[in-house]
C-alpha cells in the first residue's frame, strides 16, 4: 500500500495507544504483520520533551520504518514545535490526536474535543503541515462530538485542504467512548468526500470483520488497537486472510510463550528491569486470558517484585499449558481473546 509516500506491507495500521503503543509494542506488531504502527500520543508541551517518558516515547532506534509519531495538543504554536521536535527525533510520519476521547486531553481543549472548534482545526492542521514541509502529516478523530455533532465530513474536508496526507476516523463520538458499536456509515460517507487515504477503525476484531468493515466503508486500510493487546499476531491473520481467504489456525500455545518471552525482555531492556517488570504485568495478563488457570496466575504473578521471578513464573505457566491439551487451550485462548 502506498502511504504518506512510503511503501508499506499492507493495509494494516496499529492503533496509538497510551501505555500501549511503545517501541517494544510497534516493533512486535510490524514483525507479526502491521504495515505501520503508529506511537503512542506526546504532548505538545515543549516543557516536558525532557522528562523521561517522552524521551522514550521519541526512542525509535532499529525501529522498522515508517516511523509514525502522533502529537496532541490545543495550541497551533505549541503542536508546530512539537512536530518539529519529533521530526529532528526520528519521525518520518506526524500523527495529529483529535481522536482521544479522555478526560484529562478534552478537558484542556486537545484530542477529541477539539472536533468542536472547526476553525482552531484548521488553525493547528495548518501550522504542523506548514512545520514540517518534508514530512507527511496525517489526522485521526471521531465522526463527532456528540451523536447530534457528528462532523466528521467536515474535519475531513478541512483535513484535506490544509495539506494532510491522510486521515483515521474512530467510527464513534467522542461522547461514546468507546460503548456501543461502532458506527461505519460515517466513515464511507467521509470516503467518499475526500481523495486522500481513509483508515476506519473501531470494532474490528478478527480478519473476517476487516473484510466487512473495507467492504462497508470503502476505506483504504483498517486501524486496530485494543484487539492486538496480547495478541500481535492478529495482524499476520488478517494479512493471510485478505491474501488467500484462508484462515490461519490459531497459535499454538508454545508459540504464544515464545512470543510473550521475545516481548518481555524487549520491556525490560527498554525501560530497565524496575519499570519494564511494572509494565510487563499487563501483557502478561493480555497473553494468558483465556488459558486455563489464567486468573490464579496473574493474581500471583503481579506479586512478584522481580524479573527473575516474573520470567520463571511465566515459563512455568506456560509448561503447565503445554502439559495440558494444547489444542483445547489453544482454541479456547482464542475464543476468548476474540470475546
Amino acid at each position: 500500500m502506498q502511504f504518506a509516500g512510503f511503501t508499506l506491507r499492507n493495509n494494516l495500521f496499529v492503533a496509538p495507544m497510551a501505555g500501549v503503543t511503545d517501541r517494544p509494542f510497534r516493533q512486535l506488531c510490524k514483525k507479526l504483520g502491521a504495515g505501520l504502527a503508529v506511537s503512542e500520543m506526546v504532548t505538545s508541551n515543549s516543557l516536558l520533551y525532557g522528562s523521561a517518558k517522552t524521551r522514550r516515547r521519541a526512542n525509535h532506534i532499529g525501529e522498522a520504518d515508517p516511523i509514525s509519531v502522533q502529537i496532541a495538543g490545543a495550541d497551533p504554536v505549541m503542536m508546530a514545535e512539537a512536530a518539529r521536535y519529533n521530526v529532528d527525533e526520528g519521525a518520518q510520519i506526524i500523527d495529529i490526536n483529535m481522536g482521544c476521547p479522555a478526560k484529562k486531553v478534552c478537558n484542556v481543549m486537545a484530542g477529541s474535543a477539539l472536533m468542536q472548534d472547526e476553525a482552531l482545526v484548521a488553525k493547528i492542521l495548518t501550522a504542523v503541515v506548514n512545520a514540517v514541509p518534508n514530512t507527511a502529516v496525517t489526522l485521526k478523530f471521531r465522526t463527532g462530538w456528540n451523536r447530534e455533532n457528528r462532523n466528521a465530513p467536515t474535519i475531513a474536508r478541512i483535513a484535506e485542504d490544509c495539506g494532510i496526507r491522510a486521515v483515521a476516523i474512530h467510527g464513534r463520538t467522542r461522547a461514546d467512548q468507546y460503548m456501543g458499536e461502532a458506527e461505519y456509515d460515517t466513515i464511507a460517507l467521509v470516503k467518499t468526500l475526500i481523495r486522500i487515504p481513509v483508515i476506519a477503525n473501531g470494532d474490528i476484531t478478527t480478519p473476517q470483520k476487516v473484510k466487512q468493515v473495507l467492504a462497508a466503508t470503502g476505506a483504504d486500510g483498517v486501524m486496530i488497537g485494543r484487539a492486538a493487546q496480547g495478541r500481535p499476531w492478529l495482524f499476520r491473520e488478517i494479512e493471510h486472510y485478505l491474501n488467500t481467504g484462508a484462515i490461519l489456525p490459531p497459535p499454538k500455545v508454545a508459540e504464544i510463550h515464545r512470543i510473550l518471552r521475545e516481548h518481555l525482555h524487549d520491556l525490560y531492556n527498554f525501560y530497565g528491569e524496575d519499570t519494564g517488570l511494572k509494565i510487563a504485568r499487563k501483557h502478561i495478563s493480555w497473553y494468558t486470558k483465556g488459558l486455563h488457570g489464567a486468573a490464579t496466575f496473574r493474581h500471583a504473578m503481579n506479586q512478584l517484585q522481580s524479573v527473575e521471578e516474573q520470567l520463571a513464573a511465566t515459563d512455568e505457566f506456560f509448561l503447565q499449558q503445554a502439559a495440558a491439551s494444547e489444542v483445547l487451550c489453544y482454541e479456547t485462548y482464542e475464543a476468548a481473546q476474540a470475546a
